[in-house]
């Protein structure tokens, strides 16, 4: 599989630690210490996970051609609509008929299930090209003045279109992928939750969900290394989830590699839940070098974990 093309969008809102010093007395010092969190994108009024979505793809479409799209995969646990996903609001924008249409949840680790997704359609020759979409509207379940989660989460949306063969030399490679869950873990069902109907956002074992991060991710990143042959030293880059800035680094850490191998976007976006990785992908895609290797690995509520390798 090859990623081909990908592009992102973010609300023009940004909500600095201050909002929420003045909100529930947190400190920006107390935030940053904490999570690495300096500010977060806050989608406006009228703007939702579906409309991100639609957006995300028009930026996409200035990138490459969408009208061969056979396959769209959207993801995210903050919907819009339970019905209308944002993977149908996006076939209806393209106006492309008759092609599988679906949308997975699996917390923060959505982005490699949906790309996983595409790679059964590959491989049971039933698509070639399909567009990938994740899109999250956190602050629409979230609650501001928790003191414990309710200053971690941002909007953000993002689209990769991964095809079965290379398109061109520019093309980044996935030699690998993996997920897995971990839901056998004692509080993996209430480490972190999203009930729409019962209090939005909430993370009763925070202390949990951090632990289980820091021990997974960087289990998943050993394992796909080694089903490709390949070592630590060979690893040019490190992209996880965006979660919180200490997690990251503890994935460093834990790797034996350096904080300069290291992307993270969490200091400017907050956690954007499944889209964070392939925001950052996005941003990050002019800078990359050929024969880089990038591993991207994910941990989620639920809970859920998995990494990919991508070869430039």
């Amino acid at each position: 599989m090859y990623i081909h093309a990908v592009s992102h969008y973010l609300p023009t809102e940004v909500v600095g630690n201050e909002h929420f010093t003045q909100l529930n007395g947190l400190s920006n010092e107390w935030i940053i210490e904490r999570t690495g969190i300096q500010e977060r994108r806050k989608a406006a009024t009228g703007e939702n996970t579906n409309t991100m979505a639609v957006e995300v793809t028009k930026r996409l479409q200035e990138k490459t051609d969408l009208s061969t799209v056979d396959l769209i995969v959207g993801a995210t646990y903050t919907p819009y609509d339970t019905i209308v996903s944002l993977a149908h609001e996006v076939q209806h924008h393209l106006g492309i008929p008759d092609i599988p249409v679906v949308s997975v949840s699996t917390a923060c680790s959505s982005l490699l299930n949906a790309i996983e997704v595409a790679e059964g359609y590959f491989a049971l020759n039933k698509a070639t090209r399909a567009l990938v979409i994740v899109s999250e509207h956190n602050t629409a379940y979230n609650n501001e003045q928790d003191k414990v989660s309710g200053h971690l989460w941002g909007d953000g949306a993002a689209a990769l279109l991964i095809t079965k063969e290379r398109q061109n030399e520019g093309d980044f490679a996935i030699k690998s992928l993996l997920t897995g869950g971990a839901a056998h873990t004692p509080k993996a069902t209430t480490g972190v939750m999203m009930k729409p109907m019962d209090g939005g956002v909430t993370m009763p074992h925070g202390r949990d969900v951090f632990i289980n991060a820091c021990q997974y991710m960087p289990k998943a990143s050993q394992q796909i290394l080694d089903r490709c042959g390949l070592t630590l030293d060979d690893v040019d880059y490190v992209l996880p989830h965006q979660a919180n800035l200490r997690i990251s680094r503890n994935v460093m850490n834990t790797l034996a590699l350096p904080e300069s191998k290291l992307i993270s976007n969490i200091e400017r976006l907050g956690n954007t839940g499944c889209a964070g990785c392939a925001i950052a992908l996005s941003e990050q895609w002019d800078m990359f070098q050929k024969g880089q290797r990038i591993v991207v690995t994910v941990f989620g509520g639920g809970y859920s974990y998995g990494a990919m390798l991508v070869e430039v």
